[in-house]
């Protein structure tokens, strides 16, 4: 009984220790900058909205974030993770190929394809509604319905 006991608490000491910090995973980050990252990174487990601007000063860059935190549930339900990225002369892996001009909000796929661009920010509605009309989603809605 007594290593049960210890079992248990070495297991749930960590999480308690991360609840008294206040700190996420890195993993679980919900808005991370692009950074080196890649898109292939999140192939088939997330799908990634990518932010662009030249600045984070461009208010349709904050508009579009505040939005985005703002719906951070109804995304996280979507399995979405937003990348933001407002340094051109960094020349990200993810600026490189998806090559904005100033502001872009790029949606892309759990398949790794670009599904929207938009140069003015969107709601989480209607990001929502674009992410609900993918087969992808489709298929997910389908099976969480049916119990699988």
């Amino acid at each position: 009984m007594t290593r049960t006991l210890a079992f248990v608490f070495s297991a749930l000491f960590p999480l308690a220790a991360l609840a008294a910090d206040g700190v996420a995973p890195v993993d679980d980050e919900f808005v991370r900058p692009v950074g080196d990252s890649e898109l292939s990174e999140y192939l088939w487990i997330k799908r990634p909205i990518v932010v662009f601007a030249d600045t984070p000063a461009d208010p349709r860059f904050q508009q579009q974030v505040d939005m985005l935190l703002e719906g951070e549930d109804v995304m996280r339900d979507r399995d979405v993770v937003v990348l933001i990225d407002t340094d051109p002369d960094a020349r990200s892996p993810i600026r490189s190929k998806l090559r904005p001009r100033g502001f872009q909000m790029v949606f892309v796929d759990k398949d790794g394809v670009v599904k929207l661009r938009k140069p003015s920010p969107w709601s989480v509605r209607e990001i929502g509604r674009s992410i609900d009309k993918t087969p992808l989603r489709q298929r997910e809605i389908r099976e969480r319905r049916e119990g699988g």
